[in-house]
């Protein structure tokens, strides 16, 4: 069996469109060059690279001189978090984040801590949502950023991110907003200014891009201190070397999904929608983790299955060439229940039993349905041989 015959884990990482791959190839074999002033090379390139920049900055309501690339995601969230920290720490040396952001938040308001922050954790309801009193009530006057995943990346709950605005701005003093849009971008509507974001985070390989770029959005005035030192050649903060070609496709990547972006929404909507009626249909005692409809990203569904173990359903799916991912990640945490989960109110036993499915504009209903259909029949397998499972419905 193919290894990703059908893939739905789509949160992770997306299969690059053709019109990407496209766009990439003349920077490989042509125009390899780097930018650069008084020559016809590098100057061919830095006008290529300030369209590219243009492309991408318009789909957040950015201008192009407020986008910074880098390598990706990650490096851009800790471009931001360390470089705010950095720069406005005689302001006040106060963070805020939640218990459900993603890793690169958590691990970055850890480092802030161990150099003499202090970090406020906000709690999330039932569904993974964040409430903005409980952000005004965590406001202190020494407060200087609050940081959020704009999209859950484990159960697809959309923050409140224009509430989040309207509490920070009613404070006295200036509180620098970072958002994490890696699973929000090419999602759900962004717009910066709309939003008053003042640093976000997008990666261009979550939306059919390449792996290995992503892009920094810095609001005009808002200062970072210096992460990375070396020599200058895209921007400031990411000093070094960049592929052109990985930023030609990211542009490319940005410009698919925004142009008509509605029906890249609709279209996602519709299959996660029809997957989880599917799911709800075919598979006894499964549970929805996180909000029904409107309130999570349209790619994401989770699932609990009551009484079997997730990393066996995903091993058992993967023989038969659908990779999708579970909320008990064994292998990498050591057999810890997944966090998200757990902060919500589920148990162990619900956190080891789920499932994630994230789906893309390449995925189909058929694929769609063979997945639930193999679903059911290793559910209905794993469960014959589950004591538990056994033992609870000889009582009934």
């Amino acid at each position: 069996m193919k290894p990703g015959r059908i893939y739905l884990d789509n949160c992770v990482t997306t299969r690059p469109a053709p019109e990407v791959l496209q766009a990439m190839q003349p920077y490989f074999e042509e125009k390899y060059w780097f930018p650069g002033n008084f020559v016809s090379t590098g100057e061919t390139i830095n006008e290529d690279i300030d369209q590219f920049r243009h492309t991408i900055a318009q789909t957040i309501g950015a201008s192009a001189g407020e986008l910074q690339f880098c390598s990706g995601g990650t490096l851009a969230n800790n471009i931001a978090i360390k470089g705010l920290g950095f720069a406005y720490s005689s302001q006040g040396r106060h963070a805020i984040v939640s218990v459900v952001d993603y890793p690169d938040l958590l691990t970055n308001a850890a480092y802030l801590e161990k150099h003499g922050f202090d970090v406020t954790y906000l709690n999330a309801d039932a569904e993974g949502k964040v409430n903005p009193v409980e952000l005004r009530r965590a406001i202190r006057p020494d407060t200087i950023i609050f940081m959020t995943t704009a999209v859950n990346h484990v159960i697809g709950t959309i923050q409140p991110l224009a509430e989040f605005k309207k509490v920070l701005q009613a404070a006295d003093h200036k509180i620098h907003f970072h958002v994490d849009a890696g699973q929000a971008y090419g999602k759900i509507p962004l717009n910066v200014e709309e939003l008053g974001i003042d640093t976000m985070s997008i990666s261009a390989h979550k939306i059919h891009g390449p792996q290995g770029i992503g892009a920094l959005y810095v609001r005009h005035g808002v200062k970072l201190g210096q992460l990375i030192h070396g020599v200058k050649r895209f921007d400031a903060m990411q000093t070094g070397g960049l592929s052109i070609a990985l930023i030609a496709g990211f542009a490319k990547a940005a410009e698919l999904v925004f142009a008509d972006f509605d029906a890249t929404q609709a279209h996602l909507r519709e299959l996660s929608n029809y997957l989880l009626q599917q799911l709800e249909k075919n598979i006894p005692e499964i549970e929805l983790n996180g909000p029904r409809g409107e309130g999570r990203a349209p790619h994401n569904i989770n699932v609990s299955i009551a009484y079997i173990e997730g990393e066996a359903i995903t091993m058992m799916l993967d023989m038969k060439g659908i990779t999708v991912a579970t909320g008990s990640a064994c292998a990498s945490q050591g057999l810890k229940a997944n966090y998200v989960l757990m902060a919500i109110g589920k148990n162990h036993v619900q956190s080891h039993g789920s499932m994630k499915f994230t789906l893309s504009r390449f995925t189909t209903k058929d694929e769609l349905d063979e997945t639930v259909a193999a679903l059911a029949e290793i559910s209905g397998e794993l469960r014959k041989r589950s004591p538990l499972y056994s033992a609870t419905h000889k009582e009934k």
